[in-house]
């Protein structure tokens, strides 16, 4: 009996043809499918259209959707695919990643740079291959991409053209594709065990911000009167922001005292923030201030959100590693 696997198909280039307006997502799951039929060979497949979006339009009700539709499906499937467009893959890959907490088959998204029917495409090698992944046994949430496995959270689109669009970052890709198939490293799995109560429950209010030298405090005072409940704050370097003349430490504190929970990261794509190093970012041990450690910033908004969905319960968990999206060793 060969093994079940479901493939989820959410639109993105990978589904796109040409129309007058553009490229547009018009081919469905099963049609994919049918492109590709070597697959049935690997698996007894079903197909499901989630959605059929520009990865662009694909926003935190999408994902309560999409992680809502792999819980059914991972009743029936030792795996599960799915295809989605690369824009926004690493935020819903990495949402998921939370909101999915404990399933025990591989959850694998892929997608392409070229529309599945391009003559050119590298769709068909990033869908066998993440099939592939999904014929692993490996629980968790992943992203197979160019003869690369990563877990959703440290995948960061690179490259806007290029093929190779996706890099692990802070942690090596945890498998490879050669000519021998796929190969997967062990990893030890360091996160905490964490007891979920409605883990698909999120709140997408959570603002990113990027400092720039003159950033004026007053723009912390906008994000709270907006009703934002959560900031990721991109600071410099270790996690430093200015004091002289526009004292953002003090505003940021104030904004913290009114109920605001931070996350600050760094605008350094690789390494930690630490605020133990400088004396511009120990200004931040400050309750409701929280250092990302290594985080990306795609899983520092996805988490932050993921726990204000139920800040009583899952705020402590901020700081822990609960999806690989952080090296516990880096934390101050």
């Amino acid at each position: 009996m060969l093994p079940r696997i479901t493939l989820l198909a959410t639109g993105g280039t990978i589904a796109s043809q040409q129309t007058d307006q553009g490229l547009m997502p018009l081919t469905t799951a099963r049609e994919i499918l049918d492109f590709m039929p070597s697959l049935s060979q690997l698996a007894d497949i079903t197909a499901r259209d989630v959605f059929m979006l520009d990865s662009s339009n694909i926003q935190p009700e999408e994902w309560q959707q999409l992680a809502q539709a792999v819980l059914e499906a991972a009743k029936g499937a030792d795996g599960i695919v799915i295809t989605h467009g690369t824009d926004t893959m690493a935020y819903t890959a990495s949402a998921l990643s939370f909101m999915l907490l404990g399933i025990d088959i591989p959850v694998v998204f892929t997608g392409s740079q070229l529309p599945l029917t391009h003559p050119h495409s590298d769709a068909p090698g990033n869908l066998r291959e993440a099939f592939a992944m999904a014929l692993s046994q490996r629980k968790g949430v992943y992203i197979a991409f160019q003869h690369k496995v990563m877990y959703g959270t440290r995948a960061v689109k690179m490259r806007t053209l290029g093929f190779d669009a996706f890099d692990s970052i802070n942690m090596p890709p945890i498998g490879f594709f050669d000519a021998d198939g796929l190969h997967l490293h062990q990893v030890q799995d360091a996160c905490a065990q964490a007891e979920i109560d409605n883990p698909l429950e999120i709140d997408s209010k959570v603002f990113l911000l990027k400092m720039m030298p003159g950033t004026d405090p007053e723009i912390f005072d906008h994000i709270l009167r907006a009703g934002y409940r959560g900031l990721v704050l991109e600071a410099f370097g270790l996690g430093g922001l200015h004091y002289i003349r526009r004292n953002l430490i003090d505003k940021l504190r104030h904004i913290s005292e009114q109920g605001l929970i931070t996350l600050v990261t760094t605008q350094c794509l690789y390494e930690k923030a630490d605020f133990n190093i400088y004396e511009v970012g120990k200004g931040f041990q400050t309750p409701g201030i929280y250092g990302a450690h290594d985080m990306t910033t795609e899983a520092a908004v996805t988490k932050l959100m993921w726990a204000l969905g139920d800040i009583e319960k899952r705020q402590a968990y901020l700081t822990k590693c609960l999806a690989h999206e952080m090296n516990e060793k880096t934390t101050p």
